[in-house]
């Protein structure tokens, strides 16, 4: 997974927020999003691979994915989390 240092460091490319990981229980709500293709990106793009995991802003509004061990920190790739986190 992504190490420590790197987390520290990355930052939202639309605010400049801090981003942490996301913990597994949202993780597993995200591919069951996934697995009923129900799972869409800011831009509209439905997401068909599972996630290893996400980074979360510090607003915990949006969520960018991590696909194949590469977070994806592209603002239209980005996840609305308001029905994810509970």
């Amino acid at each position: 997974m992504l190490d420590d240092e790197f987390i520290a460091m990355v930052r939202c490319p639309e605010d400049h927020s801090k981003l942490t990981l996301v913990d597994s229980a949202t993780v597993a709500r995200l591919n069951a999003a996934v697995a009923a293709r129900r799972l869409k990106t800011r831009g509209g793009q439905v997401i068909d691979k599972p996630l290893d995991g996400a980074l979360i802003r510090e607003d915990r509004r949006i969520l960018y994915p991590i696909i194949d061990q590469i977070p994806i920190l592209l603002i239209d790739e980005a996840i609305p989390s308001d029905e994810f986190l509970r």
